[in-house]
């Protein structure tokens, strides 16, 4: 497949790029709150704030247009979402399956997938949960879930409409795990006594920009704008801001390694 030309830095954007992310002179940006690691809601003022938040505003910025977050508690909600046509860029995880719909960039952050288990629970590495009688909780359409959907040969995913309710499906049900973003869940085992993380990861997730596939100016603008999001620092500090020192900003673009679309 021939690769998309991507520009160094991203360059003023052309009456084409604006037609397509930001028609009507506004950026209609969807950001999953699910995902703490991307967004959360600010304890003082109820308003979202983190990385994808302070991306979508510096976009709309260079755009030269309004920012309208468009909210929701699930990645694989705003999957549904685009078919209704009803944001412009998204802020979620490559994957196959989104691939179909959606145009991403490279990744900017990678996070973990693991596992959240009981102190008692004889799972000790991520390849122990593998085995039949084993029920694993996960977010209806998350990255994580579509990973295990294609990977797992014997264990049974049960399903919860978040990622929230992901955790609280396993506590509830007496499930034997819950697999979710590293960080998500090692914050809620160390709110709540009795449970520990797996160590390791089953996956990398790999956090990029959407925009629907029609959108193929719009999709190289993007990918110059994230490529020099990360390389100035942005990224980072928008992490360091929000409180999420574990997420890894994402490698540079290799010229070699282009956004493969039809696989991401």
């Amino acid at each position: 497949m021939s690769r998309e030309p991507v520009s160094p830095a991203a360059p003023s954007p052309s009456p084409e790029v604006l037609r397509e992310l930001a028609q009507g002179g506004e950026l209609r940006v969807a950001v999953n709150l699910g995902n703490p690691v991307l967004a959360q809601k600010d304890p003082a003022t109820g308003e979202p704030r983190g990385v994808s938040v302070d991306l979508a505003r510096e976009l709309a910025r260079r755009l030269g247009v309004r920012p309208r977050l468009v909210l929701f508690d699930a990645a694989g909600k705003v999957f549904e979402a685009v078919q209704a046509n009803a944001w412009d860029v998204a802020f979620l995880a490559r994957d196959p399956k989104r691939a179909t719909e959606i145009r991403f960039t490279a990744p900017y952050v990678i996070i973990e997938g693991t596992y959240l288990v009981r102190d008692g629970s004889p799972f000790r590495a991520v390849e122990d949960l593998d085995r039949a009688g084993v029920r694993i909780a996960v977010g209806r359409g998350a990255a994580y879930d579509l990973y295990l959907s294609r990977t797992l040969a014997n264990a049974q995913l049960v399903r919860s409409d978040t990622s929230a309710g992901a955790i609280e499906l396993f506590v509830d049900a007496g499930l034997e795990a819950a697999a979710g973003v590293k960080n998500q869940l090692a914050a809620f085992a160390r709110a709540h006594q009795g449970l520990r993380v797996i160590d390791g990861r089953f996956t990398a997730i790999e956090q990029a920009i959407g925009t629907p596939r029609r959108n193929l100016e719009g999709g190289r603008y993007l990918q110059s704008f994230i490529e020099e999001m990360k390389r100035n620092g942005f990224v980072a500090a928008a992490l360091a801001r929000s409180g999420q020192h574990d997420a890894a900003v994402a490698p540079p673009y290799r010229s070699a390694e282009a956004p493969r679309q039809h696989e991401q």
